[in-house]
């Protein structure tokens, strides 16, 4: 559809922004947050800001419909076939949600409508296939005893995800854990609920029990602290800030020990050695930092180019970053929507401006004004940064990309590896022993070789060191909701 075309759909959209508790809409709180698309800052909704008594009440419905087994004990193939039913009304109702996500978070329709919505639907799709396809054990016994070994749902969930990816980081968290048979409270991000809350009533007509599935929007401090610390919150799945992580972490301590399962920051990096397919490898890379403005916790942001490559492949990914030129959300066209928020804008620029004072603004970084808002940026490439810069160890979240030239293979690893983080890593040759010996010595979940920041259903997706623990997507997701349960049974 034409710009045109979405705008008037934009304006015939009828947003509710109250919770979803106990299998209804409700009114959550006394006050709301307005809701303001980042794109055009347009006023979308007003959005309930939940109370500690919001979530208390959601966890009470969530517990009483995971203990009366509505949902947590009918058989593995009907939660499958249910969620199933979710992942086909996700699709029926694609340009509703697209919409809803690309006015919420500034990202283009193309994006929202191609991977977002889709991916959220096939996530769903994969975990209700799963949901009935899970083995338990007969272990080795003594003669006359006979033990079952099962994994077993852990019962309440809290979920609190984050603002880039609203629609689809959810489903990361959600899927898994109701295939499992949990039931959930879940706290989107203030700035991103609209597509959470419909999802809650997608999932209500696909058939989830009411009271399973329970959104409760507000913020963090409120919403977030208070399921954090709840006593009858069995698990906490979080993908967000480190800062956030850490607190969490002292807030379940503190609370019931509850489990945890944290995703959280990045600074990942880009290793190009001189022999590796130049051309494609800037193509890459350029998407690796820029796509979604750089909003990603895996951005590739730091490149790592060998030195006698680094003037050819940092004049490639000039070229290349001209494909993430920002541009109207609702336009249809490539490139970037805009950043999530003016503020946050603000904060892009200030480290595109100490990148720019401290070492070499090559390209872009300048601030752009569309649709009357000023939260676009162009993508940043910056070079001649020292080592230990700031901008080569701390996550921007936004368009910018840092290049730094290596010597040797064993620098690179060490340039790749001097940072608190290990969520992410991409690695650029032809030489397929390198490409082994570089990838096992990277501190890194994920090594994405001559590619980036390669994920899917069937591969697990998570960090070591201050990115986090536990591990998103494949069947190894339901180890966050579930634990082994031994039943013994002596019988001679």
């Amino acid at each position: 559809m034409s710009t045109i075309d979405w705008q008037t759909r934009a304006g015939e959209l009828r947003i509710d922004g109250r919770a979803v508790i106990g299998g209804e809409r409700a009114d959550a709180g006394e006050s709301t947050i307005p809701v303001i698309s980042p794109g055009s800052l347009t006023h979308l909704a007003d959005l309930s800001a939940g109370t500690v008594e919001d979530v208390d009440i959601a966890v009470r419905h969530a517990r009483t419909a995971f203990e009366d087994g509505r949902w947590s004990r009918i058989g593995a193939a009907e939660r499958g076939s249910i969620l199933i039913r979710l992942a086909e009304l996700i699709e029926e109702n694609l340009e509703e949600l697209a919409l809803l996500e690309t006015l919420d978070s500034g990202k283009p329709i193309t994006q929202t409508l191609a991977v977002d919505v889709p991916g959220t639907a096939e996530t769903f799709r994969w975990y209700g296939q799963l949901a009935d396809k899970r083995y338990d054990e007969i272990p080795a016994t003594p003669p006359g005893s006979t033990a079952l070994v099962r994994r077993v749902p852990l019962g309440v969930v809290g979920a609190i995800t984050p603002w880039n990816y609203p629609l689809e980081i959810a489903a990361w968290k959600l899927a898994p854990a109701l295939a499992a048979g949990n039931s959930v409270v879940h706290k989107p991000a203030a700035e991103t609920s609209l597509t959470a809350l419909r999802l809650a009533d997608l999932a209500l007509e696909a058939g989830l029990p009411a009271g399973v599935l329970n959104v409760v929007p507000g913020r963090g401090s409120t919403v977030g602290g208070r399921i954090a610390r709840h006593p009858d919150i069995d698990v906490l799945a979080f993908t967000g800030s480190t800062a956030v992580a850490k607190q969490l972490l002292i807030d379940s301590g503190s609370s019931n020990m509850k489990r945890v399962a944290l995703e959280a920051g990045g600074k990942s990096a880009n290793l190009v050695f001189a022999d590796a397919d130049l051309a494609l490898a800037a193509q890459k890379a350029a998407f690796g930092a820029f796509y979604n403005q750089g909003q990603v916790c895996s951005a590739n942001s730091r490149i790592l180019i060998e030195r006698s490559a680094h003037d050819e492949f940092v004049a490639l990914l000039v070229e290349a970053s001209r494909a993430y030129e920002p541009g109207d959300p609702l336009s249809g066209g490539d490139g970037n929507g805009s950043l999530i928020s003016t503020a946050h804008a603000d904060d892009v620029s200030r480290a595109i401006e100490a990148g720019a004072r401290d070492g070499s603004l090559i390209s872009g970084g300048e601030r752009v004004t569309i649709t009357g808002s000023d939260a676009y940026l162009r993508p940043a490439i910056v070079t001649g940064l020292g080592a230990d810069h700031e901008l080569h160890r701390a996550e921007v979240f936004g368009p910018l990309v840092a290049v730094l030239p290596f010597d040797a293979e064993e620098e690179a690893v060490s340039l790749a590896n001097a940072t608190e983080y290990g969520l992410a890593a991409s690695l650029w040759t032809s030489d397929l022993s390198r490409a082994h010996r570089v990838s096992d010595r990277l501190v890194a979940g994920t090594v994405s070789v001559n590619t980036v920041d390669a994920l899917g259903l069937t591969t697990p997706f998570g960090g070591f060191g201050q990115s986090g623990f536990g591990r998103d997507l494949s069947r190894h997701a339901l180890d966050n909701y579930t634990d082994w349960k031994t039943t013994w049974f002596q019988h001679g």
